[in-house]
């Protein structure tokens, strides 16, 4: 019998440490995955799974894996806030995403619900981060810096031109226009057109015809690469040469394809290209071996990753409030963008935007090139 008790005892521990070595993290990756914003939704997936592969195979999170569960929102709010529903039902408690500002502020609500930390790589609206959750960070910056960034050029570099302001009525659309207006208007320049339009359309002819009357030599564009492409190539098609200015929603090589060569010459602000950031180098290169680009928010969501992973680390814990007092204490993390630190409402101490302009590379590609 006393054989029989020790052989059970043993068992039990033998399980109990295979628990715990088969104990996994679970992570939440969501975005657009498919859809006409699907090309962001793919940055998003693929940096964050490289930074699990990556930290899984130097042992994980304190002994602890991490698993990854991908979401599609398809850049809908009802869609994301799904999602974050099922995140939920699934035990996840670690979120990178969602990718539009318009989903990312529904589906925060939902997380901070039921205690599980975010942090979204490319949320640019301020209101994300002004509602005081605990739970709520991201790695970009915000629309009010970046406006701030576009006036000033504006400002600087296009003086005495007509400005023509358009958006696609969306909270990060809508919103970038409106900061940029505003840090524009306090600047003196004054719009002669502000105009929305609906996403998803094929024909902005009407716009085009009253970007046209209007004058404008310049044409700010708040929204995403399929309607700016769109909105670009009928401007050239209609005889229309102003220039389009833009801000983060374009930056994917799909904007040209769609715009076609009319797109040359277009400005859009965004930070400097994480690509070249020698911190970036050796996963970059991992990235082109799987023959994916790792441009706009790619390198922005391993990041995400690494900071949760540190933050656990610093915290001795994978609890999400734990995570979080890590982060808004201000401690650097080691990230491939370069350190990143976050003040009190969970926004990077850092934000560093700067200009690119579109134009053909050594190989005869239209891309964008820092200026």
């Amino acid at each position: 019998m006393k054989k029989l008790l020790m052989t059970g005892i043993a068992l039990g521990a033998v399980l109990a440490l295979s628990g715990v070595a088969n104990a996994q993290i679970k992570l939440g990756v969501a975005g657009p995955i498919t859809g006409p914003n699907a090309a962001f939704g793919a940055q998003l997936k693929n940096g964050v799974e490289q930074a699990v592969e990556d930290i899984n195979a130097k042992g994980g999170v304190m002994g602890q894996k991490i698993s990854v569960s991908v979401g599609d929102d398809v850049s809908d709010p009802k869609q994301g806030v799904s999602v974050a529903n099922k995140f939920v039902g699934d035990g996840v408690k670690w979120v990178v995403g969602h990718f539009n500002s318009g989903v990312t502020n529904p589906a925060s609500d939902v997380y901070q619900e039921n205690g599980m930390i975010m942090v979204t790589p490319s949320a640019t609206n301020p209101k994300i981060t002004e509602k005081g959750m605990w739970n709520v960070f991201r790695t970009c910056g915000r629309d009010d810096q970046q406006g701030a960034v576009a006036a000033d050029y504006i400002v600087k570099h296009l003086k005495g031109k007509k400005v023509a302001v358009v958006h696609d009525k969306t909270t990060y659309g809508q919103g970038l226009a409106d900061e940029t207006k505003k840090a524009m208007n306090a600047k003196g320049v004054k719009e002669v057109l502000y105009e929305g339009v609906n996403t998803g359309e094929k024909d902005y002819s009407a716009l085009v015809s009253k970007i046209k009357s209007s004058g404008a030599e310049v044409v700010y564009w708040g929204g995403l690469h399929t309607e700016g492409g769109l909105i670009v190539r009928q401007m050239r098609d209609q005889g229309v040469k102003a220039v389009l200015m833009s801000g983060d929603g374009i930056t994917s090589d799909e904007f040209a394809t769609i715009g076609g060569p009319g797109v040359e010459g277009t400005l859009m602000t965004f930070p400097p290209d994480p690509r070249k950031r020698p911190e970036a180098k050796e996963i970059t290169k991992k990235f082109e071996e799987k023959k994916f680009n790792p441009e706009a928010y790619t390198l922005y969501s391993y990041a995400a990753v690494q900071i949760l992973a540190q933050a656990a680390e610093m915290a001795k814990s994978v609890d999400p409030k734990k995570m979080a007092e890590v982060m808004h204490s201000g401690k650097p993390f080691k990230t491939v963008i370069g350190d990143i630190s976050f003040d009190k409402k969970g926004d990077i101490t850092r934000p560093d935007y700067t200009m690119y302009v579109w134009k053909k590379d050594a190989a005869g590609k239209i891309t964008y090139v820092e200026q």
